[in-house]
């Protein structure tokens, strides 16, 4: 009888991880709980938040999980650092501070999630792999700070903190996103090609994105085009 089991999904490829954390401690638990995952692997470890700077610089690694508490440099100046260094890299805050304005600053900072050390054994892994899909992790505490803090800036009629663009932006992001050249946008909106670039420009400037392909995505997520 022919064996019509199904072939075993080919495994995924590591994910490399530096680990900063002031307390040696502390790192050897949480690379315990790391290294047991077939798929992630601490490569690097930091005491301070300096260390991990210097590591990001010269070390090949994928995701960098930062305590915020740390000498030197704090885990928020680190990624604040690594982000505009190492924009490829994915940073996960991990934290004993169930703490609001350390979450809100750790999401400024270009942290893709914020993990307590507290279950750290149950979400740390999961937000790992979350941050490595560019997919947000969030513990529920934090969504909650997020509801509030977004219904608060209701009530109290102001703008929504993360609409950064002027109309005029807004009308060229949509444009480029959905392919269009310089030359059709300048025609579409009745300006010139320089000023289109420099619409351009300024769009990659204020969202920190490097590429037309990081402006569709950004268009897509901000609800301009459709995926």
């Amino acid at each position: 009888m022919p064996d019509t089991a199904m072939p075993a999904p080919a495994e995924s490829s590591t994910i490399r991880i530096l680990l900063a954390d002031d307390h040696a401690l502390v790192r050897r638990g949480v690379r315990l709980i790391l290294d047991q995952q077939p798929d992630l692997e601490v490569v690097a470890e930091a005491g301070d938040g300096a260390e991990a700077i210097e590591l990001a610089r010269t070390r090949d690694v994928d995701l960098a999980v930062l305590d915020i508490a740390m000498p030197r440099l704090t885990g928020l100046q680190a990624a604040r650092e690594l982000a505009a260094v190492r924009p490829d890299l994915r940073i996960l805050m991990l934290t004993m501070h169930d703490n609001e304005q350390y979450f809100f600053q750790a999401l400024k900072a270009g942290a893709s999630g914020y993990v307590l050390k507290s279950v750290a054994d149950r979400d740390l892994v999961a937000a790992c792999r979350a941050a490595m899909r560019d997919e947000p992790f969030l513990y529920p505490g934090a969504v909650t700070a997020l509801i509030r803090n977004y219904l608060d800036r209701a009530r109290r009629g102001q703008e929504d903190p993360d609409r950064i663009l002027t109309p005029r932006e807004e009308e060229v992001l949509k444009l480029v996103a959905e392919g269009h050249s310089s030359k059709e946008i300048a025609d579409l909106l009745f300006i010139s090609i320089k000023t289109v670039q420099r619409h351009r420009a300024n769009l990659l400037q204020k969202l920190g994105l490097r590429d037309r392909l990081d402006l569709t995505r950004y268009a897509i997520r901000a609800g301009l085009i459709e995926p």
